[in-house]
C-alpha cells in the first residue's frame, strides 16, 4: 500500500502553514486517501488501479494547496477577531448592563441635571464603574494580541451598541409603519428615539467617555510592555 503521508507531504511541500498545522492538513488528506483507497480495493479494483484512481481525485495540487492556505488564513481571522473583538466587547456590554441593572433593582436613583429645558439622566454610580469595565475590555483585547483600535473599538463597544440600536429606531419605525399601515407603532418609537437624542450627553457622551478612558489607562500601562500583536484592525 501507497505510504500516502508521505506523498501528500511531498505533493504539499510548498504549503504556507506552520508546522503543527501543516502535519495536521497532510494527515487528514492522507487519511482521506487511504480511506478511497481501502474502498476501491475493496471493491475488487487491483492496487494499481486503486491508487490511480485514488489519486485522480485531485486534479490540481498547486490549485489544492492555494485553496488550502485560503481556507486556513480565513479561519485564523475569524478567531482573531473573535478573540480581539466580540469576546471583549460583548463581556464589557454584558457586565456594565447587569450593573446599570442591579443599581435600578435596588433603588439607585439617577441625577438629573438640567440644561434649559432639557433634563440630562446621571447614574453616577454606574458612571463610575464604566472605566474599570472599559478597562476589562481592553486588556482582554490587547492579551489576546489586539490592537490599539482594536482594544479602544472593545472599551468602547456598550456605547456603540446603544448608539447603533438607536440610530436603527428611525428606520425601523418607518418600515413598521408601512406594514401594519398606521401610525400607532411609528409614534411610539419616534418619541424613543426623541428621548434618547435629549438624553446624548447622559447615555452616550459620557459613558463613552468613561469606558474610553479606561481603555486609554490600559493602553498607557501597557505601552512600554513587550506584548505581541497580531491586529484585526487599526
Amino acid at each position: 500500500m501507497p505510504d500516502w503521508q508521505e506523498f501528500v507531504r511531498r505533493r504539499l511541500y510548498g504549503l504556507a502553514l506552520e508546522a503543527g498545522e501543516k502535519d495536521e492538513v497532510h494527515e487528514e488528506l492522507a487519511a482521506h486517501l487511504e480511506e478511497s483507497y481501502e474502498a476501491l480495493q475493496k471493491e475488487g479494483l487491483p492496487e494499481k488501479d486503486a491508487t490511480h484512481r485514488t489519486l485522480a481525485q485531485v486534479a490540481n495540487w498547486r490549485d489544492l494547496q492555494r485553496k488550502i492556505s485560503i481556507a486556513r488564513r480565513r479561519g485564523h481571522l475569524m478567531q482573531k477577531r473573535m478573540h480581539q473583538l466580540w469576546i471583549p466587547g460583548f463581556l464589557t456590554l454584558t457586565l456594565s448592563m447587569v450593573f446599570l441593572m442591579w443599581l435600578q433593582k435596588f433603588g439607585s436613583r439617577p441625577r438629573i441635571v438640567w440644561s434649559g429645558s432639557i433634563a440630562i439622566l446621571f447614574y453616577v454610580p454606574w458612571l463610575l464603574s464604566l472605566p474599570f469595565f472599559g478597562a476589562l475590555g481592553a486588556y482582554l483585547s490587547t492579551r489576546a494580541g489586539g490592537s490599539r483600535g482594536a482594544a479602544l473599538f472593545s472599551s468602547a463597544f456598550p456605547v456603540l451598541a446603544l448608539t447603533t440600536a438607536f440610530l436603527l429606531m428611525f428606520p425601523i419605525g418607518m418600515i413598521i409603519e408601512w406594514v401594519t399601515g398606521n401610525r400607532v407603532d411609528y409614534v411610539h418609537f419616534s418619541f424613543v428615539a426623541t428621548a434618547l437624542l435629549k438624553e446624548g450627553i447622559g447615555w452616550l457622551v459620557v459613558p463613552g467617555a468613561a469606558l474610553l478612558a479606561g481603555g486609554l489607562l490600559v493602553q498607557l500601562f501597557f505601552s512600554h510592555q513587550s506584548l505581541p500583536q497580531n491586529p484585526v484592525i487599526g
